[in-house]
């Protein structure tokens, strides 16, 4: 069930397993990748979760996050960690009438710590929730290989591959303390982390694939109350 469609005696009639709520962010994704590719991913994997999970509803997408890395470049809309929380805190309080469980899908790395705290926060007031952050191993951290396929198999249209070019390899890991100091623009002028290049829609539908699978899990385990 699309909530964005349903008529409210549909909802009150339907069987509810969780409320499926994609989160992503209005952020640069390089010069080749649209602003909303972290939203567009979320969703799509929300999407596909819940078409084979019946008694699951989905809802509209947050399209904004907490963003603020990516200060500095055109386009990038954040809200921060605070407000992301509070808006999730409030949405878990109140859906959590209607459905017995929230699973939040975020595909934003800077949105998780405002996600931990709303998933900490509501399960210590006794409701079910949970997320599942959109990832897989071997996986690029932003607008690289990953990002760009994933791209090109949902959304041809919104991608200037011509335009793409790599910025920084390394590991996040090792350029989280530059990321925290300079922010992206200080580590990647470009706004990239990772390498587009070679990236393919073929790649991306195996990517989706993976992606579904582990929100998939992550909703079966909610429900069943594992």
């Amino acid at each position: 069930m699309r909530l964005t469609d349903a008529l409210s005696p549909d909802v009150e009639a339907a069987a509810r397993g969780a409320l499926v709520v994609p989160l992503g962010s209005l952020e640069q994704h390089g010069p080749h990748l649209p602003l909303a590719t972290d939203t567009l991913v979320a969703s799509a994997v929300a999407e596909r979760l819940a078409a084979v999970r019946p008694g699951a509803a989905l809802a509209p997408a947050v399209p904004f996050g907490a963003s603020g890395e990516h200060a500095g470049f055109a386009g990038t809309v954040s809200i921060g960690t605070q407000a992301l929380r509070l808006l999730l805190v409030e949405l878990l309080r109140d859906v959590t009438s209607t459905w017995p469980a929230v699973l939040l899908v975020n595909g934003h790395g800077g949105n998780a710590e405002a996600v931990a705290g709303a998933v900490r926060l509501g399960l210590g007031e006794g409701r079910a929730v949970a997320a599942v952050h959109l990832g897989l191993p071997g996986m690029d951290a932003h607008a690289g290989r990953s990002e760009t396929s994933l791209l090109l198999h949902l959304a041809p249209h919104l991608v200037a591959l011509e335009r793409a070019e790599p910025g920084p390899t390394a590991p996040v890991a090792d350029l989280l303390p530059r990321l925290r100091a300079e922010g992206v623009r200080g580590v990647s002028p470009n706004g990239v982390l990772g390498d587009p290049t070679g990236a393919t829609a073929a790649e991306g539908e195996r990517l989706l694939a993976g992606l579904v699978e582990r929100a998939v899990e992550a909703y079966d385990r909610l429900v069943e109350g594992g």
